[in-house]
């Protein structure tokens, strides 16, 4: 496609006095963008859901909006507009709608939950709906840097300057992404966020504004006949970019996954890969940009970046396998998260920045490469940033949703090498030829194929993480005895462990996390989230269990013949025939029953979207402090699960006391109390300390005929083993872990934070006390306020006494 040459270009020597200036305004659109993107994606995910089609379709419709922007704005604006006037206008409709977003997206939850449906119906609909909140500012996002451009004429200079808006822009971007995940969010919600990156938006757009009545925008002494000309090979060099978003975005897909594991998935850990992968490449578009400067040899160089990246890749594929793991890093040692994001942020930069430096250089080298003297400088900018955005949206989706689960993240860091080496080849076999002849053209080419074979090598080299950080993850390093792999699976959402320690237990892992085991106080655990659901109701017929796990939890529901119906909600595809297979014993095989039905999906977007109802919703989701698992702790979530519930309905709901603190815990407890005030809790007493503890809640006051439970029990002779063999023998001993109520515990949860969509202050408040193993004195804070609960047991008299007996000691 030939490029229109520009009327009105204004040379570049007569900008400098204000180029430093816009640098500084793409790092405000920068800073701004990125709020947007962490606020949005959290607003919509808690509609469409959090797997890794929702995921897909959120960054695919975000970037999308951006490469139609950057492509179209050329076409759509006259270039007789002043550049720095059309950039205001840009950065005044991005505030704008920013705040519109903030207030429309919870109107179209409302609209999607009556209309979802699943299936590849549900995925064009979900599409459509982050279309729809995502596509008019992306849009503009992506007009910003071509709408600038048209101001800098198309010379080598020029577009080394483009290249350091570029890299503006990304530093912009890294201080957005610190500044929401670290404070903006942690400390205020979305709202102030969305103000903030407003306010943002607003002042660059005036700024911009105020500098376009002093800075004269002319017409170009160039005419149109001497700018007509194009590149060569400009599409080989599309295509070179191309490949080098599609290599960014999918490293960035596997190198976070496994980072994330190796350090703890709290929204702190996301924040800190990210922002180092957007330093460097800062970094690596400000040093490409002075390279750039050199038109003739930039599509070489670019060409060798591609070949570096694939050394790059190598080194973080070996850090990640065989050097990561084995830091004496012990995370423990300090309670305070602030030691460890140290650490964090040295072990990111050590591993993911050097590739990252040569996808940033890679962008200002294009874009010299393509450009013309005397073309047009924002189709310059916008084709190339298009082509650049379109192979990151396939990295981002075919990484994530078909090469990891299918390749694996080894198989697939070696796609990544290759690519890039194609991408090598394209850029500089074509240079080769033009400008070398004889023996200099020879010595590049061998030059070249030893480059490419050394890449076949590291290749072959790669080495797969090591069973044990997918297991444990940032607890790898002081995990001692850890037994063997029973089985190792990287699925579409979560990496899946299952381990046997010598003495015969039985771990199940999921992303660098015990989920779930054969131990005692994890079995105890799981069967009393089931018996307590199963037996608070006095007849239940239907259950939705949020979590397959090790199945325990679900399995304990097949052993009530009431029961005739079981929906278990899991994200991730692999963890049902897997845990069948190594806990079938313990789960009673209730993947194979013929009353259970899995739903593979979200769990919150399941809930949202069906209309079927249920006796009984028990939920044992993931810790608080994983990114993406206060959305199943929030009172909005609680509130859409009480929807659901049937006349006489129970929910339970999991709260860990380890890996946690005081705050948290009371955070979890309080917003489930406010939501179902008669609400009570149980505790997983583990010689005397506890260890974790079940919420209790229904619509109604809850009542529990102790003598009817027994008589259930006897009944259900299955039911009863069941309990038994976690050394529960009675409805006695069962309900006997009674902890407290909601009643009882309100001066203790004065002033909790309530977990809110709009917020969720749990995930933040969780992420700071994940290293704190103050189990046993939260438990006895809890208890402090416990006492025989008047009016929610009946049955005889020597029932209660021995139950009354049973909870105060």
């Amino acid at each position: 496609m030939n490029a229109t040459p520009s009327a009105f270009t204004q040379p570049t020597s007569g900008l400098r006095p204000y180029l430093p200036l816009l640098v500084l305004l793409f790092i405000g659109s920068g800073c701004a963008a990125l709020i947007y993107e962490i606020v949005w994606f959290q607003l919509l995910q808690l509609a469409i859901g959090s797997s890794a089609v929702s995921l897909g379709v959120l960054l695919g419709t975000f970037m999308g909006g951006m490469c139609l922007g950057s492509l179209l704005l050329p076409r759509l604006v006259a270039e007789s507009e002043h550049p720095l006037k059309v950039y205001a206008k840009i950065e005044l409709g991005i505030g704008v709608l920013g705040l519109v977003i903030l207030f429309v997206i919870p109107l179209m939850d409302r609209v999607y939950a009556g209309i979802a449906s699943f299936g590849w119906t549900g995925v064009t609909l979900r599409a459509l709906i982050a279309a729809l909140c995502l596509l008019p500012p992306t849009f503009l996002m992506g007009a910003s840097l071509p709408a600038i451009a048209r101001w800098i004429e198309a010379t080598p200079q020029g577009v080394s300057w483009l290249g350091f808006f570029y890299g503006g822009n990304i530093a912009g971007a890294v201080l957005g992404c610190l500044l929401a995940g670290f404070y903006l969010l942690r400390v205020y919600d979305m709202g102030v966020a969305t103000y903030v990156a407003v306010a943002i938006n607003v002042a660059v757009g005036l700024l911009a504004w105020q500098l376009s009545s002093q800075a004269v925008y002319t017409r170009s002494s160039k005419s149109g006949a001497a700018a007509a000309s194009e590149s060569p090979n400009r599409r080989a060099v599309f295509l070179v970019i191309a490949i080098s978003g599609m290599c960014a975005l999918g490293a960035e897909v596997i190198w976070t996954r496994l980072l994330s594991m190796m350090m703890g998935a709290t929204v702190y850990t996301f924040s800190i890969i990210l922002a180092v992968f957007l330093i460097g490449l800062g970094i690596g578009s400000s040093v490409g940009s002075v390279l750039a400067r050199n038109q003739e040899r930039a599509r070489t160089v670019l060409g060798w970046a591609q070949l570096l990246a694939v050394g790059g890749i190598a080194w973080t594929a070996y850090m990640l396998a065989d050097s990561l793991p084995y830091w004496p890093v012990n995370p423990l040692l300090a309670s305070s998260p602030w030691f460890n994001f140290q650490i964090d942020l040295a072990r990111a930069l050590w591993t993911v920045l050097p590739p990252a430096l040569m996808w940033g250089a890679s962008f200002p080298l294009a874009m010299s490469a393509v450009s013309t003297p005397g073309g047009d400088t924002a189709r310059v900018a916008g084709e190339t940033y298009a082509a650049n955005t379109v192979g990151a949206i396939l990295g981002a989706l075919l990484f994530s949703v078909v090469f990891v689960p299918w390749l694996g993240t080894q198989d697939a860091q070696r796609l990544l090498m290759g690519l890039a080496m194609a991408a090598a080849v394209i850029a500089l076999v074509p240079t080769l030829k033009l400008s070398l002849r004889g023996a200099g053209q020879t010595a590049a080419a061998a030059v070249l194929i030893l480059s490419l074979g050394g890449g076949v090598a590291l290749m072959r080299g790669l080495s797969a993480v090591p069973w044990l950080p997918l297991a444990y993850g940032r607890r790898a390093i002081t995990t001692l005895n850890a037994g063997e792999p029973l089985y190792v699976g990287e699925g579409m959402n979560s990496s899946i462990v299952i381990s046997q320690l010598p003495a015969g237990q039985r771990y199940f892992h999921v992303s660098g996390k015990v989920e779930a085991s054969t131990e005692p106080f994890d079995m105890r655990l799981q069967r009393m989230l089931g018996h307590i659901s199963a037996l608070a109701h006095k007849d239940p017929k239907s259950v939705l269990v949020v979590g397959f796990g090790a199945g325990v939890t679900a399995g304990s529901f097949t052993t009530y013949s009431s029961i005739n119906r079981i929906v278990i909600c899991e994200l991730e595809a692999l963890i049902p025939p897997a845990a069948t297979k190594f806990f079938g014993a313990e789960n009673y095989g209730v993947l194979n029953d013929k009353r259970t039905e899995v739903q593979y999906d979200d769990a919150r977007h399941f809930i949202l979207t069906s209309a079927e109802k249920f006796d009984v919703i028990t939920s044992d989701p993931i810790h608080p402090w994983v990114k993406g698992a206060a959305t199943l702790y929030s009172k909005e979530y609680f509130e859409l699960a009480k929807q659901h519930l049937k006349p006489g309905g129970v929910i339970t709901q999991w709260v860990p006391l380890y890996e946690s603190d005081l705050d948290t815990v009371k955070s979890e407890i309080a917003t489930f109390f406010d939501v179902f005030p008669n609400a009570t809790i149980w505790a997983n007493n583990v010689d005397g300390e506890g260890y974790d503890v079940v919420l209790l809640g229904q619509a109604e006051p809850t009542k529990i005929d102790m003598d009817g439970v027994q008589q259930r029990l006897a009944r259900d002779q299955k039911a009863a083993d069941s309990l038994s063999e976690v050394g529960i023998k009675s409805a006695t001993d069962l309900f006997g872990t009674y902890a407290g109520s909601a009643s009882e515990m309100r001066q203790w949860l004065a002033g909790a934070a309530i977990n809110r969509d709009l917020n969720l202050r749990l995930q933040y408040l969780a992420g700071m006390g994940a290293n704190n193993q103050g189990a046993g004195a939260i438990m006895r804070e809890i208890s402090q306020y416990r006492k025989f609960p008047a009016g929610l047991f009946t049955g005889s008299p020597e029932t209660l006494a021995r139950l009354q007996e049973e909870i105060q000691n």
